[in-house]
C-alpha cells in the first residue's frame, strides 16, 4: 500500500507542476502567477477540492501522442470564498499555452454543470492561446460546448471572467457571455484576432495592447467591467465582489453583519448640491455616504463615467446602485452610459437584488454622433431594463430630472416603488430658459418679461412639488435623512411581488 501512495503522490507532484520548472519560472518572470496560486489567492485556504487532475488530451495528430501533460492545461474544482461554495477553473498558460483540447473543454463543461447543480457561482481564469490547432473540430467543438452552457446559466447563477493573460479566438466568446469580465494592466489581452493577422489582412499595424489591452476594454470598448494592476490585487477585488452577489437566483442577496446604523444621519448632504444649478459635484460623495460602512464596489468606474453603477449594502444585505454623475457631461445620458445601465439594471433584476437610483440627469446627449450611433435604440434599452424590473425599486431625485431622461432613470410610472425627491430637486420638460424661450417666443426681444417669465416658470416647475402633488414623488426628504429613508424603503419591500405575464421570453432593442 505504501508503494501506492507513493505513486499516487508522485503523480500528483507530476499534475501540480504543470508545464515544468522551466515554464512556471517564465511565467513568474512576466509578473503573472500560475495557475495554481491563482487559484490559491482567489480561495479561502485549503478549501480547493480539485477535479481531473490526471486528464490528458486523446490527439493523435501531428505528433501530439508524444506530448501528454496530466490536466491538459486547466485547473478545474471547487473551493469556498468566505464560506461561501463557488465553482473555478483556470487555464494553465505553462500546458500548451493553455490551448482548448476536447478533453480541455470536457473539465470545463463538467465544471459548468455541477455549478449549475449546484446553484452557486462559477469563476473563469483565463489566460490561454485559443483553440489547440492540432485537434481541429474537435476543439472548435469543445467550445460550442462550453458557450452553450454560459447561455443555460445566465440570469441562474453569477458567471465571472478574469483575463490575466493573453486570451484570443474562442476565449473571447465565452468570457463576453458572462456577468462580468476583469483584466489585468500590461499582462492580460483580449480580441478575436491577434495583431499578427490583422496586419495580414488589414495591413493595420498593432500592438497587442492598443488591440486588446485593459486600457481599451476597461475604457473604450467596455468589454471588461473593470482592470487591476497585478493578479494579486484583481484576486482580492473578485473574492470581495462575491461577497455582494448572490450564490443563484433563487438564493437571496447574502445577508452579512453591519455596525453601520440604518437610521444614520448625514448633515453635509443637506450641502451637497450647489446652490449654482449649473455647478457640478460629485454623486459618489452620495453613494458612500448613503451605503453601509462606506462599503461600494463600483462596476466599469473608467468608461461612461456620467452614469455610476456597482454594488454597496444597506443593513448589511446587498443593493445595486444605479447613480448619474454630475462631474462628467453634467450627468446627461447618452448611448454609453445607457448600454452601461441597462446591462447592470438587468443583472440585478436577473438576481433578485433591489435596485437604488440616485438622479440628477438634464436629459440626453443631443448631436448627429449620437443620433447617428444610435441613441434612441440605446436609450431604450434602459428604459427597457427598469420597465421590466420586478426587484424593489427606490429613486432619488437630488436635483435635475429633465425631460424623458426623467421617465427613463426609474420613475414611479416605469414601475418605481419608492420615489425620493430633495428639496432641490427640478423635474421638469426642460430647463426654464429653454422653456421660457419657446412657451413665449414673441417676448424673446423684451429682457425683463423673460426673465420675470423665467422666475416664474422656475417657481411653478422647477421644484419637486408640481411632481409630488400629483403622487410622482412619494415624500421630499432631507438630505441628511436619504440613509434612514432608503433603509426603511428596502425593508418595508422585502416581501415585493409582482405578477408578470406569461411570455417566451423578450424582445430587447439590441
Amino acid at each position: 500500500m505504501k508503494d501506492i501512495l507513493e505513486k499516487l503522490e508522485a503523480r500528483r507532484e507530476e499534475a501540480r507542476l504543470g508545464g515544468g520548472e522551466k515554464r512556471i519560472a517564465a511565467q513568474h518572470a512576466k509578473g503573472k502567477l500560475t495557475a495554481r496560486e491563482r487559484i490559491e489567492l482567489l480561495l479561502d485556504e485549503n478549501s480547493f477540492e480539485e477535479f481531473d487532475m490526471f486528464v490528458q488530451h486523446r490527439s493523435t495528430e501531428f505528433g501530439m501522442e508524444k506530448s501528454k501533460i496530466p490536466g491538459d492545461g486547466v485547473v478545474t474544482g471547487w473551493g469556498k470564498v468566505n464560506g461561501r461554495v463557488v465553482f473555478v477553473f483556470a487555464k494553465d498558460f505553462t500546458v500548451f499555452g493553455g490551448s482548448l483540447s476536447e478533453a480541455h473543454a470536457e473539465k470545463i463543461t463538467k465544471i459548468q454543470d455541477m455549478a449549475l447543480k449546484m446553484r452557486a457561482p462559477i469563476i473563469g481564469l483565463y489566460d490561454a492561446g485559443g483553440a489547440r490547432i492540432q485537434e481541429g473540430v474537435a476543439a472548435l467543438a469543445g467550445y460550442a460546448e462550453v458557450f452553450k452552457r454560459n447561455v443555460i446559466a445566465s440570469g441562474v447563477i453569477p458567471q465571472i471572467s478574469v483575463i490575466m493573460g493573453p486570451c484570443a479566438g474562442g476565449d473571447v466568446y465565452s468570457p463576453a457571455m458572462t456577468d462580468f469580465i476583469f483584466m489585468v494592466r500590461d499582462t492580460s489581452y483580449m480580441f478575436v484576432t491577434g495583431p499578427d493577422v490583422v496586419k495580414t489582412v488589414t495591413n493595420e499595424t498593432v500592438t497587442a495592447e492598443e488591440l486588446g489591452g485593459a486600457s481599451i476594454h476597461a475604457v473604450k470598448s467596455s468589454v471588461a467591467d473593470g482592470a487591476y494592476d497585478n493578479d494579486v490585487e484583481c484576486l482580492l477585488q473578485i473574492r470581495r465582489l462575491i461577497d455582494f452577489l448572490p450564490s443563484s437566483n433563487e438564493s437571496g442577496v447574502p445577508e452579512w453583519p453591519s455596525y453601520d446604523d440604518p437610521d444614520r444621519v448625514e448633515p453635509s448632504l443637506d450641502t451637497l448640491v450647489p446652490e449654482n444649478a449649473n455647478k457640478p459635484y460629485d454623486m459618489k460623495e452620495l453613494i458612500l455616504k448613503v451605503v453601509d460602512e462606506a462599503d461600494f464596489f463600483e462596476i466599469s468606474e473608467k468608461f461612461a463615467q456620467n452614469i455610476v453603477t456597482g454594488f454597496g449594502r444597506v443593513e448589511g444585505r446587498t443593493v445595486g446602485v444605479v447613480a448619474n454623475q454630475p462631474m462628467v457631461l453634467a450627468g446627461v445620458l447618452d448611448s454609453d452610459a445607457s448600454r452601461k445601465a441597462a446591462r447592470f439594471v438587468r443583472f440585478c433584476n436577473a438576481f433578485e437584488i433591489p435596485i437604488l437610483t440616485f438622479e440628477d440627469v438634464p436629459g440626453f446627449l443631443p448631436g448627429t454622433a449620437q443620433e447617428y450611433g444610435g441613441l434612441i435604440k440605446h436609450g431604450a434599452k434602459l428604459l427597457f431594463a427598469y420597465s421590466q424590473c420586478t426587484v424593489p425599486l427606490v429613486t432619488v431625485i437630488t436635483r435635475k430630472a429633465y425631460g424623458g431622461a426623467y421617465d427613463v432613470m426609474a420613475s414611479k410610472h416605469i414601475g418605481a416603488d419608492i420615489n425620493y425627491a430633495w428639496p432641490t430637486a427640478q423635474i421638469a420638460v426642460m430647463g426654464a430658459k429653454g422653456a421660457v424661450e419657446i412657451i413665449f417666443r414673441k417676448d424673446i426681444g423684451d429682457k425683463d418679461k423673460i426673465e420675470a417669465r423665467t422666475r416664474e416658470y422656475e417657481d411653478r416647475f422647477l421644484s419637486p412639488f408640481a411632481a409630488a402633488e400629483r403622487g410622482y414623488i412619494d415624500e421630499v426628504i432631507r438630505p441628511r435623512s436619504t440613509r434612514r429613508r432608503i433603509a426603511r424603503a428596502l425593508d418595508m419591500l422585502r416581501a415585493k411581488q409582482v405578477e408578470m405575464p406569461w411570455k417566451k421570453h423578450d424582445n430587447l432593442p439590441l
